[in-house]
C-alpha cells in the first residue's frame, strides 16, 4: 500500500494566498473596507516582490495556471519549477509562513483557511511534488497527473469534470450567490479577480481588462442611447448620456478602487440597457 505524507494546507503557500484572494473578494462585495484593508495590508506585505512567500507563489502559479503544454514541455517545466524550488530557502519560508497565519488567525480568524478554493486538490498536488518528505514512489505518481495535467485544455479541463465535481462546484457557488443575493454578473467577477491580482502585481492585467471592458460598456451606453424606450424617456436618456460621459473620461482617470467600484455599477446600469 503506498503511504501518503498528509497535506498541511496552511503550510501550502498557495493556498494562502488563494484563501485571502476569496477572503478580499467577500470583503469587497460586502463592502467591509476595515477587513479589507487588513486583508490588503497582509497580502502586500507577505507576498510583495521579492518576498519568499512571492517567489514561491510564482513557481505554484507556472504549474497550477498552464495549460495545453505538450507532455515534453509539461515535464520540462516541472524540472525547472523542481529546480528553483531546492533553491529557495525552506526555513525562511516555514518562519514566513508561520508568521503570516499567525497574523491570519489574530486580525481576520481561522475560517480564513476554510474559504473554497476551487483548485485545491492541484495545490495540495504541487504542494506534496515539492515536498522532500513525500515518498519518491507517491511524488513519481503526483508528478504523472500533473504532467497530463499541464497538456490538457482549459476546455477539456471543464469537460473532464465528474459529476460529483460539479455538484461540489455548484454547490459551493450557490452558498456565495445566496450570501451575496446573486448580484454578480460574470464580468463583475472579472473586474473583481483582476483587481484583487493587482494589489500584488504592477495592476497592468487591470488595467488591460478595464480598457477593454470600458470600450464595451461605451458600445452597450451608445447602442441604448438609439433604442425607441430611451429616445421617449427623457429621464433615461439623461442618465444614460451622462453614464457615456463617465466612461468617456476614464481614458484619463488613474486606476484607483472608486473607479473600479463605478466601474461595478456601470456593468449593472449596461446590462439592465442591453436587455
Amino acid at each position: 500500500m503506498l503511504t501518503k505524507t498528509r497535506h498541511n494546507k496552511k503550510r501550502n503557500t498557495a493556498f494562502i494566498y488563494e484563501a485571502l484572494v476569496r477572503e478580499l473578494t467577500k470583503c469587497i462585495v460586502a463592502k467591509d473596507d476595515d477587513r479589507k484593508g487588513v486583508v490588503v495590508a497582509l497580502v502586500k506585505e507577505h507576498f510583495g516582490q521579492n518576498t519568499i512567500l512571492r517567489k514561491e507563489l510564482d513557481l505554484y502559479k507556472a504549474l497550477y495556471e498552464t495549460r495545453s503544454l505538450e507532455a515534453h514541455v509539461g515535464e520540462k517545466l516541472l524540472f525547472e519549477v523542481k529546480r528553483s524550488h531546492d533553491m529557495l530557502d525552506r526555513e525562511a519560508i516555514f518562519k514566513e509562513q508561520t508568521t503570516l497565519i499567525s497574523k491570519i488567525n489574530r486580525t481576520l480568524s481561522k475560517n480564513v483557511f476554510a474559504n473554497f478554493v476551487p483548485n485545491y486538490k492541484d495545490l495540495a498536488t504541487i504542494s506534496q511534488i515539492l515536498n522532500p518528505d513525500v515518498s519518491v514512489k507517491h511524488r513519481v505518481l503526483l508528478e504523472n497527473t500533473l504532467i497530463n495535467k499541464l497538456s490538457t485544455s482549459s476546455e477539456e479541463e471543464k469537460s473532464s469534470m465528474t459529476p460529483i465535481d460539479n455538484l461540489v462546484y455548484k454547490t459551493f457557488v450557490k452558498k456565495f450567490n445566496d450570501q451575496y443575493d446573486g448580484k454578480l454578473l460574470e464580468e463583475q467577477q472579472k473586474l473583481l479577480s483582476k483587481y484583487i491580482a493587482s494589489f500584488h502585481d504592477d495592476g497592468m492585467d487591470l488595467k488591460v481588462f478595464l480598457n477593454e471592458e470600458i470600450s464595451r460598456l461605451k458600445d452597450v451606453v451608445r447602442d441604448s442611447l438609439t433604442k425607441e424606450e430611451t429616445l421617449s424617456d427623457k429621464t433615461l436618456h439623461e442618465n444614460a448620456t451622462r453614464v457615456l460621459s463617465l466612461l468617456e473620461g476614464y481614458r484619463s482617470t488613474e486606476t484607483s478602487q472608486a473607479m473600479v467600484q463605478r466601474v461595478l455599477k456601470i456593468q449593472d446600469v449596461a446590462k439592465e440597457l442591453s436587455e
